[in-house]
């Protein structure tokens, strides 16, 4: 009987990301692409570095922030310091791509042209009906950038780009 139990992985958790990355890739002058290695850093990566080393927030806000456990949070930032360090000390270039994050913003417009952002916990309590400046009742959500990989609008899963 015990053969016939499927193994079953936890399921993902997203994280929280406030913001997505301007660029996505950092290479070293003058060395030409084909002769860089790589390192790989999730979005989920530069969200903790952001808001660690940027944002100056203590570990357990920035747990907080991205919807994850305080060691989780500390993982993910150990992580990324040690890619990025990588990079920097041995001349790689850094594509930032990928994760299993969502936004915490979300962004909608009108029929009328009026665009807002609302905060994510927000739209759990209350979804977004009318558009706050004139009260149109068409309104459509707008992906942040081209964010319509792995988990759907407004998440990613994986390697893919936003």
């Amino acid at each position: 009987m015990e053969e016939n139990k499927r193994l079953v992985g936890r399921p993902v958790k997203w994280r929280k990301v406030g913001l997505l990355p301007r660029v996505g890739y950092f290479k070293p002058t003058a060395v030409p692409l084909y002769m860089l290695e790589e390192v790989h850093l999730v979005v989920e990566e530069l969200e903790a570095l952001r808001l660690k080393d940027i944002e100056g927030l203590e570990q357990e806000e920035c747990a907080q922030q991205m919807n994850i456990s305080r060691p989780t949070f500390q993982r993910i930032l150990n992580s990324a310091r040690r890619k990025v360090a990588d990079a920097l000390v041995n001349g790689k270039a850094i594509r930032v791509e990928g994760g299993n994050f969502e936004l915490i913003i979300r962004r909608f417009r009108c029929g009328n042209g009026h665009e807002w952002q609302v905060p994510f916990g927000s739209l759990v309590v209350a979804p977004q009906q009318v558009c706050p400046t004139c009260h149109t009742s068409g309104i459509i959500p707008l992906p942040p950038g081209v964010l319509r990989v792995g988990g759907g609008w407004g998440r990613c899963r994986g390697r893919g780009r936003w």
